[in-house]
């Protein structure tokens, strides 16, 4: 098992915090980690930390944090799958230190975060995290959200995953022959979105098609959600064959596989 495939099994969502801000040495290291964050786009997403008591922010799906980073992007085609590709680059690295975040898109005072972030009309700043340590007991309300969104399920693996087509779905077993077992479970395992894994991956020889499976109601008229979650997906993805000695380069050239109604291409890997 790879170790990264161990730190997405080991990360969940965090909303009950211990009500303490977090060690000033470790935030420096995030801030520090955030800024030589890049991504396969090259498109640059900027992160601002923002403390609550100082700025009087809040979300009602939260209990005890101190804390918030938010990330910022400029409008424009990609945005999105940088976006949340970096992002979770820095949320799976919070994860490492031992902090507790969630991605928190729809649930907070938009207007009052975003002015504190300092964002201007050609910048989208679609979601932001709390970051802090979990507390010892999870809320009621983080409970029941939790069961709400089925937060500790996933799709089957051969649900999300198929071998050259959309109509042949990969085995786990197959997928291990392809040596991409890992990397495609690490994408199962990706947060999204009220959970809604719209990732869909076709494997051919060598290459990973990653394709968008829409849900009413993701798209703003400035951003679409879904495409936030497919570019956390492709982290996960990149990242795990990456920490195997596998140089994975992105590729936007539509293989003209045959999809579903509600599915669009949206970027492939080759290896």
């Amino acid at each position: 098992m790879s170790n990264f495939l161990e730190l997405a099994r080991s990360r969940r969502s965090v909303r009950t915090f211990d009500g303490k801000e977090p060690d000033t040495a470790m935030i420096k290291e995030l801030k520090e980690f955030s800024e030589e964050i890049t991504n396969p786009y090259g498109i640059p997403v900027k992160f601002v930390f923002l403390y609550k008591d100082e700025h009087k922010l809040s979300s009602p799906v939260l209990t005890g944090e101190k804390l918030y980073v938010a990330a910022i992007v400029d409008k424009g085609q990609y945005a999105e799958e940088a976006y949340g590709y970096s992002f979770e680059a820095l949320l799976m690295r919070a994860h490492e230190l031992g902090l507790g975040t969630v991605w928190i898109g729809g649930t907070m005072p938009r207007d009052k975060f975003e002015n504190a972030a300092g964002l201007s009309t050609n910048q989208i700043m679609p979601c932001i995290s709390p970051v802090g340590k979990a507390a010892n007991k999870m809320s009621v309300k983080e409970t029941l959200m939790r069961k709400g969104v089925k937060a500790d399920s996933r799709f089957k693996f051969v649900e999300m995953f198929f071998d050259g087509d959309f109509d042949t779905p990969l085995t786990v077993s197959g997928a291990m022959d392809k040596g991409i077992y890992n990397a495609l479970e690490c994408v199962r395992l990706a947060p999204s979105a009220v959970n809604k894994q719209p990732w869909r991956v076709v494997v051919t020889d060598r290459m990973a098609h990653f394709y968008e499976k829409h849900d009413k109601g993701y798209i703003t008229p400035d951003y679409d959600l879904q495409k936030i979650d497919l570019g956390i997906a492709m982290y996960h993805f990149e990242k795990d064959l990456a920490l195997d000695g596998r140089k994975a380069a992105l590729e936007i050239e539509n293989p003209g596989i045959s999809t579903p109604s509600d599915v669009d291409y949206v970027a492939s890997y080759k290896w």
